[in-house]
């Protein structure tokens, strides 16, 4: 019997990317992009004009896209944004949960709104995301999900106890909707990245000591880039994770290895 290869391929797939102003987001929208996708990018409504340029890179791709408000704090803008993607490409094969928040406080500092925040938008707004569009997804039989968690919802660390509680709520809530959706042909798993330098977190980098601290905690040497996280994100979207669900896959240039 001839061997069948899977593709690593998601041509003309749709894909909705929560959190797709620069950094993460628009690398993964790239990527997606790269592989064949059409992309729906979407950011706060007051920074729409950052998904508007993602997707004009999107575009200058080859490939379509659509802008969308999208706030994951508020239910009904989440049916708003997830209803429009769904007239404009008349379905959604892929999302990634993306959207976060990083407030870095000692516990004994962290206020209830930090906590209330760090958690609305992060664990709160990747379920009823996910909820949302796995409806249209169990419909139609298929669909990818992907959330963006992080090494700290696998293992402590100081300064991040609102934020390593989402995550850590983010890993056990893929594992817990991988289940529940298989039946319906929807994968569920997250990628779980390192210390990623973006545009966001710049200021930090200019302090050479907080880059030797986070670099010597890396066994490969270095600070994560958004571009490394995209061969995660595209494989688990494509063809070739069809079998691959529930699972947190560690983008941390062996954090937690040790």
């Amino acid at each position: 019997m001839a061997v069948v290869f899977p593709s690593m391929r998601v041509d003309g797939q749709v894909a909705l990317i929560t959190g797709c102003g620069p950094g993460i987001g628009r690398a993964l929208a790239l990527g997606l992009a790269h592989a064949g996708a059409d992309i729906a990018a979407s950011e706060m409504p007051s920074r729409l004009a950052l998904a508007e340029e993602t997707a004009a890179d999107v575009r200058a791709l080859g490939r379509q896209a659509l802008a969308v408000a999208l706030d994951v704090t508020d239910l009904e803008s989440i049916r708003q944004a997830v209803a429009a993607v769904q007239e404009r490409f008349g379905r959604i094969d892929i999302l990634v949960n993306n959207a976060g928040v990083n407030i870095v406080k000692p516990a004994f500092d962290i206020t209830p709104e930090d906590w209330d925040l760090t958690h609305n938008v992060n664990l709160r707004g990747t379920f009823f995301c996910s909820q949302a569009v796995g409806r249209l997804m169990a419909a139609r039989g298929h669909g990818r999900i992907i959330n963006v968690a992080s090494q700290f919802g696998l293992v402590g660390f100081e300064g991040r106890g609102a934020y390593a509680a989402s995550k850590g709520g983010i890993v056990n809530l893929t594992r817990t909707l991988a289940v529940e959706w298989a039946t319906y042909g929807i994968t569920v798993n997250a990628i779980a990245p390192t210390y990623t330098a973006t545009v966001h977190n710049a200021h930090l980098r200019e302090q050479p000591a907080f880059v030797d601290y986070y670099v010597r905690r890396i066994p490969r040497g270095r600070l994560g880039l958004p571009e490394d996280l995209i061969g995660a994100v595209v494989y688990l979207a494509s063809p070739s994770a069809a079998m691959v669900t529930g699972q947190i896959l560690a983008v941390d240039g062996g954090w937690t290895a040790w």
